[in-house]
């Protein structure tokens, strides 16, 4: 049975393709983007690629090139025709021909195999991003609540993570211990990259086996999933006592994100948001650390894929509006200390924010024990 939210979506989604007048929405996904798909199907691709086909009535065609995905598929959703096709693009042109002279839409349309929209007989599919794009970035009361949990879930896995991080272990190890917390918890997927050491670092990536020792930082994002709905958190923590220009590098980025955070309300633009971060960084002569050779960007939305639109970046200038999830977080290298991460969850409201994060924004700590 169709869970409430996967309800609640499918009902937009008709509304938006009525208002549209399409008559087909073609969406395409696979294990890295697959929010478009998720949202029709509340299916999670993991292996493979898939196409849906979303037809003005209600009636909707899964197509998978994975035999095992297709397998999965036919466990877990029930609201869909579930077709298993090596040859993905084929199927879907074949099934496409068929629907005649329709008005056909697809997103993400920068995504689309080449071979479905160029071939023998070439089908007029347009492009349908607008039909969804909203509908994922502005959450429903339903969804939203979905969040709300997974934000609570980033609270409780931070947790585990500071009682995990002391001298000796590795990197792995934390993330382990991580996994395993929110395996028990219900949580099948969770997006989460790390940090380890100084000055040399200048990213964060997935475990890698290095060991923590006194001084060094530690950097990490976890993004657990909740009933499909992603919510993020990112802190830094020292092994041993943090020394000066940590502490001074932390207060920074808590200056950064605490403004960025206070811009945050309805009809703000993205590009304001990241400004605000980002002056606070030009105030103490740090403005080439937010440019593009040193981080990606300021924040980002979240829902049914942990980085979505809006990014939060100067040169988006992308309303926000109520109902939509993000993250602010001021990430980025500092030439004193190395790689240094901060940032919370929240929900725009009309006028301001809901934060989403509990936990302390600290330069945490963390000794043997």
């Amino acid at each position: 049975m169709t869970s409430p939210a996967h309800q609640a979506r499918l009902k937009a989604l008709a509304e938006s393709m009525k208002a549209d007048e399409t008559d087909v929405l073609v969406l395409f996904g696979n294990n890295w983007h697959a929010d478009h798909l998720r949202y029709a199907t509340d299916f999670g691709i993991q292996e493979g690629q898939g196409i849906a086909l979303v037809r003005a009535d209600g009636s909707t065609t899964l197509i998978l090139d994975d035999a095992a995905e297709a397998d999965r598929a036919r466990d877990e959703t029930k609201t869909c025709e579930i077709v298993y096709a090596p040859s993905l693009v084929k199927e879907a042109r074949n099934l496409l021909s068929r629907e005649g002279n329709r008005k056909i839409g697809a997103a993400p349309f920068h995504l689309l195999p080449y071979g479905l929209l160029h071939g023998e007989k070439d089908l007029r599919v347009a492009d349908g991003t607008n039909v969804i794009e909203r509908l994922l970035m502005t959450k429903l009361e339903i969804e939203m609540d979905a969040v709300r949990r997974a934000a609570k879930l980033a609270d409780e896995g931070y947790a585990i993570f500071r009682d995990a991080a002391r001298p000796g272990r590795k990197d792995y190890e934390l993330v382990a211990e991580i996994e395993t917390f929110f395996r028990t918890k219900g949580v099948a997927e969770n997006f989460m990259i790390i940090g380890v050491g100084g000055q040399e670092v200048r990213g964060m990536a997935p475990p890698s086996g290095k060991v923590l020792k006194q001084g060094d930082m530690v950097t990490t994002e976890l993004t657990p999933c909740v009933d499909g709905y992603y919510s993020q958190i990112c802190r830094t923590l020292v092994v041993g006592e943090a020394n000066e220009a940590q502490k001074q590098a932390f207060a920074v980025y808590l200056e950064a994100m605490e403004a960025g955070i206070a811009s945050v309300a309805a009809g703000v633009t993205a590009a304001q948001v990241a400004k605000a971060e980002n002056d606070v960084f030009r105030k103490y002569g740090l403005g080439d650390y937010v440019t593009s050779e040193y981080t990606r960007v300021r924040g980002h939305g979240m829902g049914l894929f942990p980085d979505q639109k809006p990014q939060i970046l100067e040169d988006v200038h992308i309303p926000l509006e109520t109902g939509m999830t993000i993250i602010v977080h001021p990430n980025t290298y500092h030439p004193a200390v190395g790689y240094f991460v901060l940032g919370d969850s929240l929900i725009v409201r009309d006028k301001g924010h809901e934060l989403l994060c509990g936990t302390p924004r600290q330069l945490f700590s963390v000794t043997s024990h």
